[in-house]
């Protein structure tokens, strides 16, 4: 559904992507993770059609954004902006949420049921104004923006930023449901390790505006030089039982985490195996 093809970008004699050659397939989820600067943003702007490549092409179902204007791509593919001021308008959350709808042509009485569902969906106020909302809740309004279109794809740049625990979790939950319900491919530009090993089981790292490596979240988050050269900090639980010399697989999230420490607690009471990390 996207593919990459020797992607580069470059700003006067600065290249802030370089050779970059992927393909998400349909109904995948992927996190882009990197230090600041690596790149991230630009590569997700440039699947979007925001700026074209200046080397190799980018295909978005089949077709190259070379030729494509932003508002046909806007028809199947939804962008989230890093900062939701960006691409808030209306007077209220219902209008914001209609205007999408009515741009594409969507009939009134489809429209409303529409509009309907992603109010109830993501918990939010129709009368509001988008102005007088907190951060958190412009985030969920410009995310409320994209879902009542029915996007096939959603390119997330940090959907998570400025939300507390709480939002965070219902925020990216919807986008799960989805990508696992609808089979929309969600490509997420993140910084929170724990939300891509939480959520995306593919990711690609990159730094230098160079796509160091692509895999399973879980597999790259154990590897020690990868994490060291794009500059990137493990999610909490691969830290956690990569210290207690857990095997990859065998212990990924709390619930097997506290199952293996209270195997090991049992054995260590019958006198069997010494803790781990001990000599």
């Amino acid at each position: 559904m996207i593919r990459l093809e020797n992607v580069s970008y470059a700003i006067e004699s600065r290249e802030l992507v370089s050779g970059v050659s992927l393909r998400v397939g349909a109904g995948e989820f992927a996190a882009l993770a990197g230090e600041n600067g690596a790149g991230k943003t630009t590569l997700l702007k440039l699947v979007m059609g925001l700026i074209k490549p200046t080397g190799g092409d980018i295909l978005v179902g089949g077709a190259s954004t070379r030729g494509l204007r932003v508002s046909v791509m806007a028809r199947t593919v939804g962008y989230l902006f890093q900062n939701p001021d960006r691409q808030l308008f209306g007077a209220t959350v219902r209008q914001e949420l209609a205007f999408g709808l009515d741009f594409l042509g969507v009939a009134k009485d489809e429209a409303d049921r529409r509009v309907g569902e992603t109010l109830d969906l993501l918990k939010l106020d129709p009368d509001r104004a988008p102005t007088s909302l907190s951060r958190g809740e412009r985030q969920r309004v410009a995310l409320a923006s994209l879902f009542v279109r029915r996007p096939r794809i959603l390119l997330l740049d940090e959907p998570t930023t400025g939300l507390d625990y709480r939002e965070c979790v219902q925020m990216m939950e919807t986008v799960s449901r989805l990508n696992r319900e609808d089979g929309v491919t969600v490509l997420m530009v993140t910084h929170d390790m724990e939300v891509a090993l939480d959520f995306a089981p593919r990711m690609l790292a990159l730094s230098g505006g160079k796509l160091l490596a692509d895999g399973p979240t879980r597999g790259l988050m154990r590897d020690e030089a990868l994490l060291k050269r794009a500059s990137l900090v493990p999610a909490q639980m691969v830290a956690l039982a990569r210290r207690l010399g857990i095997a990859p697989g065998e212990a990924d999230d709390a619930l097997s985490l506290a199952a293996w420490v209270e195997r090991r607690a049992g054995v260590n009471a019958k006198g069997g195996m010494p803790d781990a990390g001990r000599p």
